[in-house]
């Protein structure tokens, strides 16, 4: 039975017991649920079970905090600070390794480059071949960085700086007029980059996000293994980070010509 508060303390909460033990419990597939999608696109190293056990404290602290007043549905509450509690676990065990961060920067300046001298989205044979490798190592290597996700997309490692932005694309709890303002604008753009990738990028988008499928299922509609819709997925995601990455240095070349005038 899960009884205690997320801080393992006692509170005084808005709701009898019997009726928050009641909310844990129907909840609780939405944890297992949530924590599956998430787990779908990480190395098989991180334990599945890890990322219930913060799932389920995202549960806990939604029904502690939840006040029905504020007219909002818990379980549309709830799976937000379901989702958070699992990624901020997944910051803090810092599950991905330098090197993979490093290669994936790589193929993110493979794409850049490509794409300015094609003057179009480069296949993933022109991809290898740029970084000097077989079609099957650049798959391969795709699987590895799988856990790429557009919730958050992050321009090459897990630290923001100026040269390495970090844009979440989600809606906090509470957002400021200016953050609703550049949150809207930062999906509009990701919106049109989105376009520019090929039919089958845009379709296992589309079911995974949109429709909210598994990857097994996405493969099952599009007639290819789990494994490659995980490929072409981390491939998308690069491909918008790519473009995000420009877009911030373009952005910071136009503060940078303000500030001379």
């Amino acid at each position: 039975m899960v009884t205690t508060t997320a801080k393992g303390e006692e509170r005084e909460g808005k709701l009898d017991p019997m009726e928050r033990e009641r909310l844990l419990q129907e909840n609780l597939p939405e944890v297992r649920y949530i924590a599956r999608r998430i787990h779908d696109r990480l190395p098989s190293h991180v334990p599945f079970d890890d990322l219930v056990h913060a799932g389920i404290l995202g549960l806990i602290d939604a029904v502690d905090k939840y006040d029905p007043a504020r007219n909002v549905q818990l379980k549309s509450y709830a799976r937000f600070r379901i989702r958070g509690a699992i990624l901020d676990s997944l910051r803090q065990m810092d599950w991905s390794p330098r090197a993979l961060r490093r290669q994936a920067r790589k193929i993110e300046e493979a794409q850049r480059e490509l794409a300015s001298t094609l003057g179009r989205a480069a296949t993933e044979t022109e991809i290898a071949a740029h970084l000097d490798m077989k079609l099957e190592e650049y798959q391969q290597l795709l699987g590895d960085l799988r856990g790429l996700d557009l919730g958050s997309l992050q321009a090459g490692s897990s630290e923001e700086s100026p040269e390495n932005p970090h844009v979440s694309v989600t809606a906090k709890e509470e957002e400021s007029p200016f953050e609703q303002y550049s949150r809207t604008e930062m999906r509009a753009f990701l919106a049109g980059a989105i376009e520019e990738l090929d039919e089958k990028e845009r379709h296992v988008l589309g079911l995974y996000y949109l429709e909210e499928l598994t990857m097994k299922e996405v493969g099952l509609i599009l007639d290819i293994g789990e494994s490659r819709v995980s490929q072409i997925h981390t491939a998308a995601i690069l491909r918008l980070r790519a473009r995000l990455r420009e877009r911030f240095q373009a952005q910071q070349r136009a503060m940078q010509d303000t500030k001379v005038v």
